[in-house]
């Protein structure tokens, strides 16, 4: 079994709430050294890292745009089957989703789609017998989605309590938690979302905070049952991906046998990843060796492919511009041939510099003649793309899902893009979009592998080649 964490709509406490349970979770856990493991709705990548550095354990995206419904199917089954208990944090408010025609990709076709229940969180700041109204629209707005209970957050006093359960007590709805205004644990944003766990030096006496209010402002007799595991955890067998195998690298006696090695950025400035994505490299024979494009002076011996994720190049911009060594590495690498898969902050950083928000202009490693240029409007949404030519990762028309969230944008698109985008509804058109050259394949379309291995396997096969 599981819960859905819901909100009432965005910014009611979702990821507190979700981080206070998981941080209580976790404590139990360790005198029986039980498995939590947590779920994200939809293509986020930061709150997954929060979940993750509690439990210790890979959070994974429930996405069925960006995959399909048969693997959110297969993906919950293999990871919760695992663990002792199992939560999910929804996305947006409960019935938001890709269009405002139907609720796809929202958190509630997640919880109909496994078949789990919802525990939905209202924020009670300036009502109270109102929200008797507000729990009982979202209780019948869809008779398929099992509300288990709600969360109260915001309450303001005792008597404002007292005055809430009043009104909820008729609707025999249960109230899983209580947690107060002075409760809110406020964790640092900037302008794509939260601060990621990597730059936060207090985060380990804020997921203290976070334990206490787990272990204090909620009914475990009532949601332990929901969130266990009805049947003892089983250990999930290694994935069995197709192999691709390299002959003879440097350093190697002829018919020697290694995997892959591709170079995968990661640091302060790079850590948008799918772990999905990372177990399905590994499962297909690829080796990925973990560099800091910030740090490192180079990149690392003997690889046959480079992946670089998004993240925050341009808070990092000049740290990024004042390693010299790493940007000429890596243009050396990707001018030889090097197959290379780049997305979003990882675009940026192929380009030939970025331009910051303060208007400061930062080099980069110059394989594209564009800049990428930070500015106040957020592209979001999710992407078909079509491809206009071949790169490491697709043929020329293939149609792959992917997902924008960036506010920079180049200052050349070129004349050959990568890719025509269209929105989730196929009359929307967006510019086109990407970048090949050499053997590199660079877009701000975020790509999960999940239902599109052929991805994969093209980009390992060229980089077998």
């Amino acid at each position: 079994m599981a819960i859905v964490i819901a909100g009432e709509r965005s910014g009611v406490g979702k990821t507190t709430v979700t981080l206070a349970l998981l941080a209580a979770l976790k404590e139990r856990s360790q005198s029986n050294k039980s498995l939590v493991q947590s779920f994200k709705v939809g293509p986020d990548y930061i709150d997954p890292m929060f979940h993750s550095h509690i439990t210790r354990l890979p959070c994974r995206n429930l996405d069925p745009v960006l995959t399909s419904e048969a693997y959110v199917r297969s993906c919950f089954a293999k990871y919760s089957r695992i663990a002792t208990y199992s939560l999910i944090e929804g996305v947006m408010g409960l019935f938001d989703g890709a269009t405002g025609k139907d609720d796809t990709a929202s958190t509630a076709h997640i919880a109909r789609l496994l078949n789990v229940p919802v525990v939905l969180i209202l924020n009670c700041a300036s009502t109270s017998r109102s929200i008797a109204a507000i729990a009982h629209g979202y209780r019948t707005f869809d008779p398929r989605i099992q509300i288990a209970g709600v969360v109260l957050n915001r309450v303001g006093s005792d008597r404002h309590l007292e005055l809430l359960t009043q009104a909820l007590e008729p609707l025999n709805l249960p109230i899983l938690g209580v947690l107060r205004r002075q409760d809110n644990i406020v964790i640092p944003d900037r302008h794509l979302g939260l601060i990621p766990t990597a730059e936060m030096s207090n985060l380990d006496s804020i997921i203290d905070r976070l334990s206490y209010l787990g272990k204090t402002c909620f009914d475990w007799e009532k949601l332990l049952p929901l969130m266990e595991n009805p049947h003892p955890p089983t250990p999930s067998p290694a994935g069995k991906g197709e192999q691709f195998l390299l002959l003879s690298p440097a350093g190697r006696g002829v018919g020697d046998e290694v995997k892959i090695r591709i170079a995968i950025a990661q640091d302060r400035a790079f850590s948008f990843y799918y772990a999905d994505n990372l177990d399905l490299f590994a499962e297909m024979g690829a080796e990925l060796v973990p560099w800091s494009p910030i740090c490192d002076r180079e990149l690392p011996a003997n690889i046959q492919g480079l992946y670089f994720g998004g993240g925050f190049p341009e808070v990092f911009a000049a740290e990024l511009a004042e390693n010299k060594t790493a940007r000429e590495s890596v243009h050396n690498a990707i001018t030889s041939g090097i197959p290379t898969y780049a997305e979003c902050g990882g675009l940026m950083y192929l380009c030939d510099r970025i331009v910051d928000f303060e208007d400061k202009s930062f080099p980069m490693v110059n394989i594209f003649p564009t800049g990428a240029k930070m500015g106040k409007r957020l592209t979001l949404g999710y992407r078909q793309a079509i491809a206009l030519q071949d790169s490491p990762l697709v043929n020329k028309g293939d149609r792959v899902w992917g997902h924008e969230f960036h506010r920079s944008s180049l200052t050349e698109i070129g004349d050959r893009p990568l890719y025509s985008l269209q929105g989730y509804e196929s009359n929307l058109q967006y510019p086109s979009e990407g970048w090949q050259k050499y053997q590199a394949h660079a877009s701000y379309t975020h790509l999960h592998f999940g239902a599109q291995t052929n991805l994969l396997q093209r980009f390992l096969s060229t980089c077998c080649r």
